[in-house]
């Protein structure tokens, strides 16, 4: 099945990608190896890591039987995720056996809940850092160096790395993840967020801006503002002069997401916005009308729903009902009436009966969502579904209710975008298609991947209008006019 999603939550072709930087000035002869699972947050998260650690001296390699130290950036959101690790883990162990002094270290959002089963009872890593905790990474090495396991997985509620500028890692040059808070304040019963990556903290807003401005002017043409809740952003601070401050009055020290979102379009026209993720029961008509007052600003909102069924979203913690949600896509309907939306739909959660699952099937019907991320339940040990329910649902029923959603959402995901056959895309070209050379790819406004031939008139890091002449499931298929 052709269901592709571009800019997914969790991309499937990124999992496990060893990431790469420019050799730089400083070099204290050490290779580092960093590889990354889970979703964009945490490939953002190793470009800090790979920043502070450059500052270090340290190169990267590609191949970590070359490397002095060995890291792997993990997940707990999915089982599978967490599998994958402790797999990779093995065969890092094997390296290791072979080169004694190689560091072998475990970040990100399993270091706290697994760190006990990573350095005692398999003994397979050396250093254990949580996401708050990757400032403390040049001396945790020096622990190891000296013959000591580290540890460091302290949650803070004050950490955001505003002052650290990420190096790009496997970038493209056009396209950048700027993170604008960290950690998380819905403690949503199905998700370990809130434990891993600690109380919700937005960073300064004029730091955001300062990093959006530099991408640009280094030739990057689009930037995705990142945050488990987007939404929720609230900075207080003293003003900065400059040209900041029309979009928020020359008075007000608290900048919203709406603020923020006005505050990076006001960069340049030039720079295209997205962001990701919102919240239902936070997002205001305020962000709606910003995102239609700037052209800069993408037309599309990943709205997760996780569920169509109130008392399944009273169980979830989700803080909204079915009613609540139908009223915020009106809004969008009604505000943004071009804006694609997309999803996160879990299916099989603890309880859930039939007709409950649906009013999930009927939710989709009600939205046509352009895109959707789609999951049967998975109970993650130490969220507060796993504690306060038994995860009931046979797995052939949650397979076959999750298989019903699955094929739903291509249906509805062929329909949104046969519906922009005719029209006319502005497209920010990213680079060649993964099939051919002849072929350019990039993203329409809606986010939707366009396929188009290669013109010797256009390169990448520009933006085309393409006709759409045909299209798949997931992509637009057209030439430039």
């Amino acid at each position: 099945m052709d269901l592709l999603i571009p800019d997914k939550v969790h991309d499937e072709s990124r999992q496990g990608e060893a990431l790469i930087l420019e050799p730089g000035y400083k070099n204290n002869g050490r290779k580092l190896y960093i590889e990354s699972y889970g979703c964009a947050m945490n490939f953002s998260d190793s470009e800090i890591v790979a920043s502070i650690l450059a500052e270090k001296g340290f190169e990267t390699t590609s191949d970590f039987n070359n490397a002095d130290v060995v890291f792997i950036n993990t997940c707990s959101i999915r089982e599978n995720a967490e599998v994958r690790v402790r797999n990779r883990l093995k065969e890092f162990a094997g390296a290791k056996f072979r080169n004694p002094g190689m560091v072998v270290g475990v970040l990100g959002c399993m270091a706290e809940r697994l760190k006990a089963k990573f350095l005692e009872e398999e003994k397979l890593v050396d250093v254990v850092v949580g996401p708050d905790a990757y400032r403390s990474l040049p001396d945790l090495i020096e622990q190891v160096d000296s013959g000591q396991r580290a540890v460091n997985v302290l949650l803070s509620r004050e950490e955001t790395y505003a002052d650290i500028s990420p190096v790009r890692l496997n970038s493209n040059g056009i396209n950048a993840f700027v993170s604008i808070m960290r950690g998380c304040d819905n403690m949503c019963s199905f998700c370990v967020v809130p434990f891993t990556r600690g109380r919700e903290r937005s960073r300064d807003a004029y730091s955001v801006v300062a990093e959006c401005r530099a991408l640009f002017e280094a030739g990057y043409r689009e930037v995705t503002l990142l945050g488990q809740n987007v939404d929720s952003y609230k900075w207080s601070g003293e003003l900065a002069d400059g040209s900041e401050q029309s979009a928020v009055g020359d008075k007000v020290k608290v900048v919203n997401f709406a603020n923020l979102l006005e505050m990076v379009a006001l960069v340049s026209p030039e720079l295209r916005v997205r962001f990701s993720t919102s919240h239902p029961k936070d997002i205001t008509d305020e962000v709606l009308h910003t995102i239609a007052r700037y052209e800069n600003i993408c037309n599309y909102i990943h709205l997760p729903v996780q569920s169509g069924n109130s008392r399944i979203l009273e169980m979830m913690n989700r803080t909204y009902d079915r009613e609540w949600y139908m009223n915020r896509i009106d809004a969008i309907r009604r505000i943004i009436p071009e804006c694609a939306i997309s999803t996160d739909v879990i299916t099989g959660f603890c309880t859930e009966t039939e007709e409950e699952h649906n009013d999930t099937v009927t939710m989709m019907d009600y939205v046509k969502y352009d895109f959707a991320y789609m999951f049967k339940y998975s109970e993650r040990p130490g969220t507060l579904a796993a504690k306060r329910y038994t995860d009931d649902i046979p797995e052939d029923v949650k397979q076959r209710r999750l298989a019903q959603i699955v094929a739903k959402q291509q249906q509805y995901s062929f329909y949104r975008m046969q519906a922009r056959i005719g029209k006319i895309e502005k497209v920010l070209i990213e680079g060649f298609s993964k099939k051919s050379d002849k072929d350019y790819c990039g993203r329409s406004d809606q986010n939707a991947m366009v396929i188009f031939p290669v013109n010797e008139n256009y390169k990448p890091g520009q933006y085309v209008n393409v006709l759409v002449e045909r299209t798949t499931s997931a992509t637009l298929i057209g030439t430039i006019v």
